[in-house]
């Protein structure tokens, strides 16, 4: 039996539970099994039918006694009942062990409630006033006794009752009403009635989905079967599983006894019928089959009929615009859901030959127009023609002329290869892709954690099922760019072996995104790959299984052999065509053959060398010992080239810093294992040229000059071969916080200055660049080193420090 909820069958088969009259009872909460909204546009029809058909009103009547017989089906008002008063009403049921709905509505005034008691004199059920179920004994005549809850004041009410087991009368619904072409059946239920009552035949199994019948007031009911026992709650969208035997009643109410207009409709899941056909398609444009309709606003449902010859999996493809308000089910013959659009946007299984329903809901507060298509997924009418899994093949490009198209390409591949599907958009759009064999089941559903591609299960035809998802109305033929490749073994990619560093790159320039790297060694690698506009094209290093073993720079290899290199390897939605052409760097991480950098390079002449490919790197080896900080001394005009990218390792290849940061903006503290090196590579974009760098430790020795104090200080020239000047303040030379001061004096050119303290960490600085400028810094006890750095061209400069305390000093 479908459960029902806990308020739903107490409601309406249920024992009344009522406060006795003279209590005051509080108005019961509205179930909450989902939200309801405030206010609801009206329903339009899904597909334009007959008229609805409309329940003739039932009678409102008024007495003058205010007590007497009380007909079922009709509502008798009383127009006044005060102080103490108690009015008697009579029911007559002609069954034994029936149930009574009975509406108790307080019209204005005071509250009222009720006492039923039964043919002889025992209580029966307390009425409050609102709808209550009172469950009967023996048949004959049962007395409703009213009054106002406090025995005071003065009111107005309506009474109304219905009968479960014999209903005044019900309104047979036909097997047409069932239908999803029906328009329901409408109405209105007037203020005060108990329930209406609805009767129909249908099949025991039979699965029905239940509307919302009403609008802003709170409708309900319940079907009953013959046994008289609640099998589904009709208030909220649901589905319903006729259980026992019919016929079966729906007896209909608004829960607070409000006049409210409903429509009900509940059309049949289970042999569904008036849904249009829909036939399956090929791959490709899907031509005439594709399905069409409105569905009518906020819970509103849409159908397409679905027939399966033979069993298989189905792609259901619905056009995003409307795929965005609708959710989507598909049904077997009996009403069991195959497939739903959460669990099945892949495939959606159907299991055996025969009939299936699609059913769209709309959750929009606006009517959806949709168009879909449904594919067979274990066919290959509509494929392109096979292609390679070679990386030298041609990219392919894929049209679709239809909004709900679905396209095929096969390829044949071996048991355990590792195939990538890379595939992109020629203008903004969503493209979705993904693998199905020659059964159509779905290849490598789930991905592994730091993987990529699919491993294939078996030798065979597989095929790459893909689609675009945005589609405007103007469109007509939407384009899209493919490459199916297999990482394992891979073919059609050029040689590379490891180059030298101080040279330009062992990789020739070359359009194919991959390459085969043929490694003599294990160890750790330096691997980039630059475009010939020298920007970087981060790539992916796979083994022979097509295992991924580094992205980037930094490359692990276990064993010497032939790995295979691809730009953008698990980057499924890049397509790099023939026209990249780039430049790659093998490289042992370790670098050798370095040429010597001094740590004085304030004294010494500055290292020069010549950037001449994109993927070039060089590498000095410094002289300062572990322990020793430094920073790095370039020209304030050095562009391009002329300003590398600098990083600092140790003997065993861990980073120590770069000129991203530490070098150039703080300082750099070699902690690891002497000998350090740096290497040096063209920033992204850069043009190629010559660079001029230097060193300096900053933590002494050896000890910088002294810069003598006051206003005359020091004047020092500087030029291509000496852009960075140094000196030092003794600790007996200096206040806690000192004004120092450049200004240029002859050339050209601007300087910046740094000031570090006695443990060398850069403590004040980098300042801008400026021809002359005055800062003040507070350093703490001991020794001060203080860096200028100019441009690399010729000029002379004034250094001054002085107390900043005591400006006249």
């Amino acid at each position: 039996m479908a459960a029902l909820s806990a308020a739903g069958a107490g409601l309406l088969a249920g024992p009344a539970t009522a406060a006795p009259t003279g209590e005051p009872s509080a108005r019961p909460a509205v179930t909450t099994e989902q939200p309801r909204p405030a206010t609801k546009p009206a329903q339009a029809p899904v597909i334009p039918a007959t008229p609805a058909a409309t329940e003739t009103p039932a009678k409102v009547g008024t007495s003058a006694t205010c007590g007497g017989q009380l007909p079922l089906g009709k509502v008798l008002k009383c127009a006044s009942i005060s102080g103490t008063t108690k009015q008697t009403w009579t029911i007559t049921s002609t069954v034994d062990q029936d149930t009574l709905y009975i509406g108790l509505l307080e019209v204005s005034g005071d509250g009222v409630g009720a006492e039923v008691k039964g043919p002889d004199g025992t209580h029966a059920c307390y009425v409050s006033s609102y709808l209550t179920d009172c469950v009967l004994g023996a048949a004959g005549t049962y007395t409703v006794t009213v009054g106002l809850d406090y025995g005071t004041g003065k009111g107005t009410y309506s009474l109304s009752a219905e009968s479960m087991r014999t209903p005044s009368t019900c309104a047979n619904l036909p097997e047409s009403f069932f239908s999803f072409v029906s328009t329901g059946r409408s109405g209105t239920l007037p203020a005060g009635l108990a329930a209406r009552c609805f009767t129909f035949k249908q099949p025991a199994g039979s699965v029905l989905h239940l509307a919302d019948p009403g609008g802003a007031e709170d409708i309900q009911g319940a079907i009953l079967n013959a046994q008289f026992q609640p099998v589904c709650m009709v208030r909220y969208v649901t589905e319903c599983t006729l259980e026992g035997s019919g016929p079966y009643r729906l007896f209909l109410r608004e829960a607070y006894g409000s006049k409210a207009a409903y429509t009900l409709k509940m059309p049949r899941l289970s042999r569904a019928v008036g849904c249009p056909a829909l036939p399956l398609t090929a791959f490709g444009d899907p031509g005439a089959a594709v399905g069409t309709g409105t569905v009518p606003p906020y819970e509103g449902i849409g159908c397409q009929a679905l027939r399966v010859t033979t069993p298989g999996p189905l792609l259901v493809r619905m056009e995003q615009n409307a795929n965005q308000y609708l959710n989507w089910q598909v049904y077997d013959e009996a009403g069991r859901v195959v497939c739903t659009e959460w669990d099945s946007s892949r495939s959606c299984a159907a299991p055996t030959a025969g009939n299936y329903t699609f059913v769209a809901q709309n959750w929009n507060w606006e009517p959806v127009t949709y168009r879909m298509a449904v594919a067979r997924l274990d066919q290959s009418e509509g494929c392109a023609a096979p292609s390679g899994l070679g990386w030298d093949q041609p990219t392919l490009t894929v049209h679709q002329t239809s909004a709900v198209q679905t396209n095929c390409q096969p390829f044949h591949g071996e048991a355990g290869e590792r195939v990538m599907v890379y595939r992109t958009p020629d203008r903004y759009n969503d493209i979705s892709s993904w693998l199905v064999d020659e059964q159509g089941g779905v290849v490598c559903a789930d991905t592994t954690e730091g993987e990529d591609g699919c491993v294939l299960p078996s030798t065979g035809t597989f095929r790459v099922v893909s689609y675009l998802s945005r589609w405007n109305s103007e469109d007509t033929d939407l384009t899209y760019r493919m490459q199916v490749r297999s990482l394992s073994d891979a073919t059609g990619c050029p040689t590379v072996t490891p180059g030298a560093y101080n040279a330009a790159p062992a990789g020739p320039l070359g359009a194919v995104r991959c390459r085969v790297l043929d490694l003599p060694a294990a160890g750790t690698y330096r691997i980039k790959a630059a475009g010939e506009d020298n920007y970087r094209q981060y790539a992916s290093v796979y083994d022979s299984t097509g295992h991924r073993l580094c992205v980037d720079e930094w490359c692990p290899i276990p064993a010497a052999g032939r790995y295979t290199l691809v730009l953008g390897g698990g980057t499924a939605d890049s397509v790099i065509g023939e026209d990249l052409r780039y430049h790659l760097a093998v490289l042992p991480w370790l670098p050798s053959d370095c040429r010597p950098a001094s740590d004085t390079g304030w004294q010494d002449a500055p290292v020069r060398g010549q950037l001449a490919n994109p993927a070039q790197f060089d590498c000095l080896q410094l002289s300062s010992p572990s322990g020793a900080l430094i920073t790095e001394l370039l020209p304030g005009d050095a562009t391009g080239a002329g300003s590398p990218d600098v990083t600092v390792i140790d003997s065993t290849g861990a980073f120590m810093c770069d000129s991203s940061w530490a070098l150039r903006q703080y300082h750099c503290e070699l902690t690891g294992q002497a000998p350090y090196f740096a290497v040096l590579n063209s920033r992204d974009g850069a043009s190629d040229g010559p660079y001029s760098l230097a060193f300096a430790r900053t933590d002494g020795p050896p000890a910088c000059p002294t810069l003598p104090a006051g206003a005359t200080g020091a004047t020092v020239t500087t030029g291509a071969d000496r852009f960075g000047v140094c000196f030092s303040i003794p600790a007996d030379a200096r206040a806690a916080t000192e004004s120092f001061t450049w200004k240029r004096t002859d050339g050209t050119g601007d300087a910046r200055l740094s000031v570090f303290d006695s443990e060398g960490r850069r403590y004040c600085g980098p300042t801008g660049y400026a021809v002359e400028r005055t800062i003040s810094c507070s350093v703490p006890d001991g020794p001060v080193t203080v860096i200028l750095e100019a441009d690399g061209v010729d000029a002379a400069y004034q250094l001054t420090h002085r107390d900043a305390s005591n400006p006249d000093a």
